[in-house]
């Protein structure tokens, strides 16, 4: 007689949820990451985008019904418009920019010929010099046409080319950088400054309040410096080279005024 065998039961997969709720998880991760590339889109490559898919998903052998695609029929002029608004846009602020550089570059010339007619007309050709530089016109002062021997205040045969940098300051749309400068010789003894860093620095902030507080011009506009004799524009080499050196720079600026 043949034995009976016992049937064993078969065990139930009780692990098999983890597969769909896997699943689910990578399809809201697919989901929340779509909707952040959407969020970020860009405009150009949209368009490319949405042409690539509309051309594969309307083709005779789609698998979608109808043949629109997985984004429908997308609008493609709206995308083109949008891209056109943008190069608009972008074209315009470039013009802008480019005639407000123009104009900044007129007045500065303009600038430049005032100053220059001035200068041959009171016959101080020895005394200041005016220069179109690449930081902007530059109108360097002796310092002795300016200020007395290791001195800071400011002396009257001074006043008049300060009044008529006053009068064609206040149409420009720039920072006005005023820069004292002096030779390599140490002060003498029983000087009013320590050194050379303060005499010019106290020669530039002389100018700059003669504009500000006796001129009422805008202190805004306005920026000091202070360089001893570390620019020079010739060797120390001699008195004449040595005078030179020792001068004030009212360097009218390219860049525009900050707000």
């Amino acid at each position: 007689m043949a034995r009976n065998r016992k049937k064993h039961p078969e065990h139930e997969n009780h692990e098999r949820w983890l597969i769909t709720y896997a699943d689910l998880i990578t399809l809201l991760l697919i989901f929340f990451v779509i909707m952040y590339a959407m969020s970020k889109i860009d405009i150009e490559k949209y368009s490319v985008l949405a042409q690539s898919l509309n051309f594969q998903y309307t083709k005779a052998e789609s698998v979608l019904p109808g043949g629109d695609g997985v984004l429908g029929r997308v609008n493609i002029s709206k995308a083109d418009e949008g891209n056109k608004n943008q190069s608009a846009d972008k074209d315009k602020k470039d013009k802008e920019d480019k005639e407000q550089k123009e104009l900044r570059e007129k007045q500065l010339q303009d600038l430049m010929e005032k100053i220059q007619q001035y200068i041959q007309q009171q016959n101080l050709q020895s005394q200041v010099f005016v220069a179109n530089t690449p930081r902007g016109i530059t109108v360097t002062l002796n310092d002795l046409f300016v200020f007395d021997l290791g001195k800071a205040d400011l002396k009257k045969e001074a006043y008049p080319i300060l009044n008529q940098l006053t009068s064609l300051f206040p149409t420009l749309d720039s920072t006005i950088s005023i820069e004292g400068h002096t030779d390599d010789l140490p002060l003498a003894t029983g000087s009013l400054f320590k050194d050379n860093w303060r005499l010019s620095s106290e020669r530039s902030l002389s100018v700059l309040r003669y504009f500000t507080d006796t001129m009422g011009l805008d202190s805004k506009k306005f920026m000091s410096s202070a360089f001893a004799d570390t620019h020079p524009v010739v060797n120390n080499d001699s008195p004449e080279n040595r005078s030179k050196n020792r001068r004030v720079e009212i360097i009218v600026l390219r860049e525009p005024t900050k707000p």
